[in-house]
């Protein structure tokens, strides 16, 4: 699903996303503490965004890394910035990953993305067929309790389209994606094969407090991520 926010402003995107609370401070430092030694591994990063996780793999020694992502802003940014290093191209994910053959990833990182697909079961399927046996997945989302706040029926079991505006950017933009109950994304994880490993809510950081302490005491006391670890 695309919003102006990964096309219009995929240069503004790129520069918030380098030291802002949501994504730097709090999103990547958890689910980075779930994906364990990178070196040496092959990775697959999908939704990758403008390559702020390629750049970490990069440093950390993976083997080699393919990013993908819906937008072709994007993948413009991660040509332009990391050039042959990475493999990049641009694939609509709620297709699954048609373009890749199986069993050849050791890790995969989904971050903040599956929240913008309608349907999951494709990709996580996608998933199984392409990690090596023992590999593992990486993932976060919007958490359902934070989203069900959005929710137009009221049933927290329902999938629903929700629009909401966000300042990311500096500039307020309408952000489009869906909310889901967290069996939805539980049963697609281990139906594709996968088992779960580890699930976390987040830990907030002294690093947040000192950037906004309003902003850590909400997210101390109400989640707004989930990060799910799965492995084949």
């Amino acid at each position: 699903m695309k919003s102006d926010m990964y096309s219009r402003y995929a240069q503004q995107y790129d520069l918030a996303v380098q030291d802002n609370i949501y994504n730097a401070l709090f999103e990547r430092p958890n689910l980075q503490a779930m994906l364990g030694d990178i070196e040496g591994k092959k990775v697959l990063d999908l939704g990758c965004g403008p390559g702020v996780y390629a750049d970490y793999f990069l440093r950390k020694g993976a083997e080699s890394i393919t990013c993908l992502d819906f937008s072709v802003e994007m993948v413009d940014i991660v040509k332009n910035k990391f050039s042959d290093r990475v493999s990049t191209y641009v694939q609509d994910l709620s297709e699954g990953l048609p373009k890749e053959a199986e069993r050849q990833y050791d890790v995969i990182v989904c971050p903040l993305v599956i929240h913008y697909l309608k349907d999951i079961t494709a990709l996580f399927s996608d998933v199984y067929r392409v990690l090596k046996p023992g590999g593992s997945m990486a993932l976060s989302t919007h958490h359902p309790f934070a989203d069900f706040e959005c929710s137009a029926s009221g049933n927290y079991f329902d999938t629903e389209l929700v629009q909401e505006e966000w300042d990311t950017v500096g500039t307020p933009v309408q952000v489009t994606f869906y909310r889901r109950p967290l069996v939805e994304i539980t049963n697609a994880v281990t139906n594709a094969g996968l088992s779960i490993t580890q699930i976390s809510e987040g830990q907030v950081s002294g690093a947040i407090k000192q950037a906004s302490p309003e902003t850590y005491e909400r997210l101390r006391k109400h989640p707004n991520f989930i990060f799910i670890k799965c492995q084949k």
